[in-house]
């Protein structure tokens, strides 16, 4: 996992939507095994117990799951990870929604704007 972790909000915090993200996307399939807690966080540069706090919520959140002797994983439920998907896709356009209002772009203009772009992601 590439970790571009900043000072201006709290690590944990970061940790926990990078793998969300990780997650949401697919980059780690349902049922994928985890590093150790100590692997993940030297790769990240983090205290471990920082670490094993994100896991934690992760965890909480019902999107790894512990099995004592072997590890930590993804969950199965593809259910809970389609929410998650939504739920991080619906942020994103609520903060764009919020942007282009600032800018004075109603429904039209920003209909006009995603066409715009969706196409020039295309070629």
């Amino acid at each position: 996992m590439s970790w571009n972790l900043s000072s201006d909000r709290p690590i944990f915090a970061q940790i926990v939507e990078h793998i969300e993200l990780d997650i949401a996307s697919g980059k780690l399939p349902p049922g994928a095994k985890f590093p150790s807690v100590r692997e993940l966080a030297s790769e990240a540069s983090v205290n471990p117990n920082t670490m094993q706090r994100a896991l934690s919520e992760l965890e909480r959140k019902g999107l790894l799951r512990t099995d004592r002797t072997v590890g930590r994983f993804v969950t199965y439920d593809k259910r809970e990870i389609e929410r998650l998907r939504k739920e991080k896709a619906s942020s994103s356009v609520s903060g764009f929604l919020m942007q282009m209002k600032k800018l004075g772009i109603d429904k039209d203009g920003v209909l006009e704007l995603i066409k715009e772009n969706y196409q020039k992601e295309e070629t």
